[in-house]
């Protein structure tokens, strides 16, 4: 019997029932078929050489492919668990699965203790058994069976997972000597793996229950070729200095305190100033458009955030309700500032003819995040959003839509983010219940994002799951100079809000009708978005803004004056810096402001001052020369226009 295979690019060839995703890949080109890791048949991901029965749909993973990497890094948690139960005879296996750089695997050495000195030795034996260039191979399983196996095995890991499955859907996989309780999928062979490091060990208790034996997990990576090992080790050393936490403290922007609380940055004064120049940047941007600025508490009444839906989606991840002094009546520290934005909406009877409203607040929301995932800046329990909400007609919705759309993309160019890809961030249509609103207007907002990228020819990725609770979203992933990506800005058209909050206003036709909600945040998270830019730039902000522009450094305590003139001149300018008036040598207050990574030295001596200036250094270019103040200030004004 004959299938039909039909390709992404809609191309529909034929081939025997039982051909593989590799057969067609060989179709195509031996080439590519050498680079097949997996294979996308109707939408759920295969082994490349698990037989196709019927007609399909077919798209064929490399390591190009995100899923092409996950089913890589999937495979070789595989394969270090075969090295590690031929290092470690009797060791228990937990759970291996792949994670956004690489993979890990839980187990049970027993009394042994794996420590990061046997790692270079587990790496070593994985690579032996790579070279084997052993097949995966997927078998299906009855549950008789697989206990059976498990519990001659002796492993009550394995054991305690097959009580949740049942018979029909147990697979394992078997590659070399080893034999696995897996659902796959797998690449066709171990040989595709040619290069291991083993990053890290820790603990993990078993499923996540603190009540439960505490397991050892070892972190690792692998690829295809020891070149991009190398440049991944590389990256990471690069990513220890750009590390926003020690560039942070180093540049005096941002601190935290045990006894203010986890998760809660406190901006110091240099901090604060970066952090302003971008707000101010953002309202400028933003009253261009015809937003209006409000302000809202920082808490709400329980009952504001059950009507929004809030209170049931993230409850379990708030801070606990605040009691007051009368009985019954609870306040929450806001999770969001889009409930008390519909309040401002409704707080007064609308016309068609105000619409579309925006409004924007800086607002500051909170979030009990676990203290295991707490990191820096990028993930904290307070952060300030840079939120805007467009009230408008349904008529309305694709013009504010691509007016925000552009206001983002306008905003991440000028940070200096220029590898930017949009995804549209659908609801997961198996799991509807993690949402709110009905599927009519669900379709609506979906269909809404869609049609106003493909008006301007956008070009964008699809993710299903990655939905708000209220509404869709297109989502801004960034990378970084090291090439790391990062979910930043969003925009996010919601139909249920609106209606949770019986939001109305009169027609042109005197009639009572719903307004649509544009939720947006071209910087998303305040503290988050600073993280991102810290080690995207390293630390070496764009002129406009960083904290201090200039650092003005006397030769001599006999020229402290004339430089604090200079300072004066220039703050007047709003140019912004400070005097290193301090009793140090030349060479010594150069190298200081160079690691605070200020990027223009002014130098004050005799000759500057009699000349009414100062001699130029700038971070990066060298000296400039002497300029007069005169000459600095509009040559300063266009570097940092720039």
């Amino acid at each position: 019997m004959m299938i039909k295979i039909t390709l992404p690019d809609g191309s529909i060839r034929e081939y025997e029932a039982g051909a593989t995703s590799l057969d067609v890949a060989r179709s195509i080109s031996e080439g590519l078929a050498r680079n097949v890791l997996a294979a996308k048949v109707n939408g759920e991901v295969w082994d490349a050489n698990r037989a196709i029965e019927s007609d399909a749909s077919l798209q064929l993973l490399t390591w190009n492919d995100k899923e092409g990497k996950s089913t890589y890094w999937h495979s070789s948690a595989h394969l270090m668990a075969e090295a590690l139960e031929a290092i470690y005879p009797g060791i228990k296996l937990g759970i291996g699965p792949p994670v956004e750089n690489g993979f890990y695997y839980d187990v049970d050495p027993g009394e042994t203790t794996i420590s990061l000195e046997d790692l270079p030795a587990i790496e070593q034996k994985m690579i032996e058994l790579a070279r084997e260039k052993n097949a995966y191979i997927r078998k299906e399983v009855s549950k008789a069976d697989a206990i059976a196996y498990f519990t001659e095995k002796d492993d009550e890991y394995k054991l305690e997972l097959l009580e949740d499955l049942e018979d029909g859907q147990i697979t394992f996989y078997e590659q070399g000597n080893f034999v696995d309780l897996c659902r796959g999928p797998h690449i066709p062979d171990t040989g595709f793996i040619k290069a291991a490091k083993l990053m890290n060990v820790g603990g993990a208790y078993w499923r996540g229950d603190e009540s439960r034996k505490q397991l050892t997990r070892i972190y690792g990576i692998t690829f295809p070729k020891q070149k991009e090992l190398t440049e991944y080790l590389e990256m990471l050393e690069e990513a220890k200095k750009r590390d926003h936490r020690k560039l942070g403290q180093e540049l005096e922007l941002y601190m935290f305190s045990d006894k203010v609380g986890a998760g809660l940055p406190i901006w110091l004064p240099r901090g604060t100033v970066l952090r302003t120049r971008l707000e101010d940047f953002m309202k400028h941007e933003q009253l261009k458009r015809g937003y209006q600025p409000v302000i809202t508490p920082h808490i709400g009444k329980k009952e504001l955030y059950m009507t929004s839906g809030h209170y049931e989606k993230y409850g379990e991840d708030s801070f606990q309700p605040i009691h007051t002094p009368r009985e019954g009546e609870e306040f929450l520290l806001k999770p969001m500032n889009c409930p008390h934005h519909c309040e401002i909406f409704g707080h007064k009877p609308r016309s068609y003819k105000e619409l579309p409203l925006r409004i924007a607040e800086f607002g500051t929301v909170y979030r009990y995040e676990q203290s295991g995932e707490l990191h820096g800046l990028t993930r904290v329990r307070g952060f300030t959003q840079d939120d805007a909400h467009l009230f408008c007609t349904p008529d309305q919705v694709k013009d504010e839509f691509l007016n925000v759309l552009e206001l983002t993309q306008l905003v991440l160019k000028r940070m200096g983010f220029d590898n930017v890809t949009a995804q549209i961030s659908l609801r997961d249509p198996d799991n509807k219940e993690k949402y709110i609103g009905s599927d009519e207007n669900w379709e609506k907002s979906e269909q809404a994002i869609i049609d106003a990228c493909k008006e301007v020819d956008l070009e964008t990725v699809t993710e299903l799951g990655e939905a708000a609770f209220y509404g869709p979203k297109l989502d801004f992933m960034v990378k970084d100079a090291l090439g790391r990506s990062w979910q930043l800005g969003t925009i996010q058209v919601d139909y249920n809000l609106p209606e949770r909050f019986k939001l109305e206003y009169i027609g042109s036709d005197n009639q009572n009708h719903r307004p649509v909600m544009i939720h947006r945040a071209p910087f998303g998270s305040m503290e988050r978005f600073i993280g991102v830019l810290t080690e995207h730039c390293g630390g070496n902000f764009p002129l406009w803004l960083t904290p201090d522009q200039f650092a003005i450094l006397p030769i001599s305590e006999k020229y402290n004056a004339v430089a604090h003139q200079v300072s004066g001149r220039l703050m007047l300018e709003d140019i912004r810096g400070f005097v290193d008036d301090r009793n140090e040598s030349i060479g010594r207050k150069i190298r200081d402001a160079e690691l605070k990574k200020i990027p223009l030295m002014l130098i004050v001596g005799e000759k500057e001052a009699d000349a009414g200036g100062v001699a130029v250094r700038m971070r990066g270019e060298g000296d400039l020369g002497l300029m007069t103040v005169d000459a600095f200030i509009p040559w300063f004004k266009e570097k940092a226009a720039e």
